[in-house]
Parts: structure tokens; C-alpha cells; sequence
């Protein structure tokens, strides 16, 4: 079975997307749509901008997923998936490219919900770190008691065996980093984000984003699609809804979503989209899995 994926915030890069835009029709269509819906020319910083200008939340969120979606649009009869999933900003790739969202409807949710992350990045200094080699069991307990001590501190992203994304306040990330380097964790490194995802400090964002994603209409996709919240797969427009909201303040489960890819059937992965990061973690999730890219 034919399995796509989709990349989340993290796989920008200047100069994404301008092949396509000067060698298909469709590509540049689409983008000049988005261009109209977004109210600004999101091309150009994603063509010629800088490294700064695109990893502000609010560019990189739309700009990862223009590059996600029009890309595997872009593929014409050799996109037929027969599963998807997405990581974090990915999943609303995947569900434009299942059809449970409609192109214009899905980029318009993905520029909310980048909108209300950047202002509860903004309201809360918070941040990100990388957990390099160290059991997951060990992540969560730590976490768990770093929280308890008043801080928050959260498991965010499990991205496949031994690397785990923390999340959380700047003292709670502080204070956890150092515990786990004591614990045995090969590596423990901030990263370079705005602001704590897939943790309760994006609780503000969440309300701001469900009230979008009732708004907007979500169709029965033709195929499933994995959701990051739990790793299982949903056709349910309701349920795709509510994990959708679920999912800014809880884990992506990405070695656990592929795992269950596998076990259901799939035998060949395409990451659709900026780099080459899910096909990475997909073979360190499973070393005999075979992932690529679209070319």
C-alpha cells in the first residue's frame, strides 16, 4: 500500500517551491491563489526571502505547507495515496491531499492556526529541545517532575526511537535538559522555535483555532488518514475535527503513526514536501521500511 507523508514546521528552506512555480502551470496557479488568500506575496519569501523572514511561524507554517500540497498536486496520476498522515503541520497536508479539505480551505487554517501559536509564542517565552538517546519512559518521568516542581515541561514529538522533542516553559526546558543529560541522554538541544508546540502553553491558540476549524467544512477523505494525536487512522470528518483541535496541545506520535502505517499494510512511503527529514525518522523507525521523496 501506497503511504504519503507529509512534513511539518522545521523543513523550510529559501528557495523552496520556485522550481515548481517556473515548471508547471499548476504549481504557479495554485500559488498565485494562495498569494490572493493570504493578502501578501508569500512566494517571494519563500523564492528569494531570508532565513529569518521564513522561520517567523506566521510565513513558515503557510509556506511549508504550499510546498507540501502543491507538490503532490503536482504529481497528477502518480498521487494516489492510499494512506496518509502529516507531522504536526503536516497533518493538514495530508488531509488536503486525502480531500477532506478543500486547497483553499486548508491553507486558510493552517495561516489561524500559524497566527494564534505566533501570539501564544509571544504571550509566554517558552521553547523546544532535543533529547538525543534516552528512553522515552525516562522523558516522560522527567517531565512529569519537572511539571510538578511548577514548571511546564512536556514530551511533545516522539520522532522515532531515541530522539524525543521536549516542550515547555524556558526554566522547565532548562531544568529538564540538565536532568536528562544527568539521566544518560547522549544529547539535550534547544532548538531554534518560537515557542513551546504541542504543550498547555498553546492553550490560548487552541480556542482561537477550533473556532476556524468548526467553521470550516471537512469532507470524508478517500483514504485514511493517521492522526498524530493517538496514531490511528480516521475517515470521520467529526473526529478528524476534534483531533485536529487536540492536537496543539498534545504529543505527535510520529514512531508510533508509522509503526501503525506498517502494521495496516503500507509497503512504500513518499514524503511530500520541503526536505528529507520523515524519510529519515521512517527508517530509523523501521530499517527495512522503504521511504523517498517524490523524485
Amino acid at each position: 500500500m501506497k503511504a504519503f507523508v507529509f512534513p511539518g514546521q522545521g523543513a523550510q528552506f529559501v528557495g523552496m517551491g520556485k522550481d515548481l512555480y517556473e515548471n508547471s502551470e499548476l504549481a504557479r496557479e495554485l500559488f498565485e491563489k494562495a498569494n490572493d488568500i493570504l493578502g501578501y506575496r508569500i512566494t517571494d519569501i519563500m523564492f528569494e526571502g531570508t532565513d529569518e523572514d521564513l522561520r517567523q511561524t506566521k510565513v513558515t507554517q503557510p509556506a511549508v505547507f504550499l510546498h507540501s500540497v502543491i507538490s503532490a498536486l503536482c504529481m497528477g496520476d502518480k498521487f494516489q495515496p492510499e494512506m496518509t498522515a502529516g507531522h504536526s503541520l503536516g497533518e493538514f497536508s495530508a488531509l488536503v491531499a486525502a480531500g477532506a479539505l478543500s486547497f483553499e480551505d486548508g491553507l486558510k487554517l493552517v495561516y489561524a492556526r500559524a497566527m494564534a501559536m505566533q501570539k501564544a509564542c509571544e504571550a509566554a517565552p517558552s521553547t523546544m529541545a532535543a533529547i538525543i538517546a534516552l528512553a522515552d519512559e525516562k522523558i516522560e518521568e522527567i517531565c512529569a517532575q519537572v511539571t510538578a516542581e511548577g514548571d511546564v515541561c512536556v514530551a511533545a514529538n516522539f520522532n522515532c526511537p531515541g530522539q524525543v522533542v521536549i516542550s515547555g516553559s524556558m526554566e522547565g526546558i532548562d531544568k529538564a535538559c540538565e536532568q536528562m543529560k544527568a539521566a544518560g541522554a547522549k544529547r539535550a538541544l534547544p532548538l531554534k522555535v518560537g515557542g513551546a508546540f504541542h504543550s498547555p502553553l498553546m492553550n490560548p491558540a487552541k480556542v482561537e483555532l477550533e473556532e476556524a476549524i468548526n467553521a470550516t467544512e471537512f469532507h470524508t477523505p478517500k483514504c485514511p488518514v493517521y492522526q498524530n494525536v493517538d496514531a490511528k487512522p480516521y475517515t470521520d470528518p467529526a473526529q478528524i475535527k476534534a483531533n485536529l483541535v487536540a492536537q496543539l496541545t498534545a504529543s505527535v506520535r510520529w514512531t508510533q503513526t508509522v509503526q501503525n502505517m506498517i502494521a495496516d499494510g503500507a509497503t512504500e512511503f513518499t514524503e511530500c514536501g520541503p526536505g528529507n527529514v520523515l524519510q529519515g525518522l521512517i527508517k530509523k523507525i523501521d530499517k527495512t521500511a522503504n521511504a523517498h521523496g517524490i523524485e
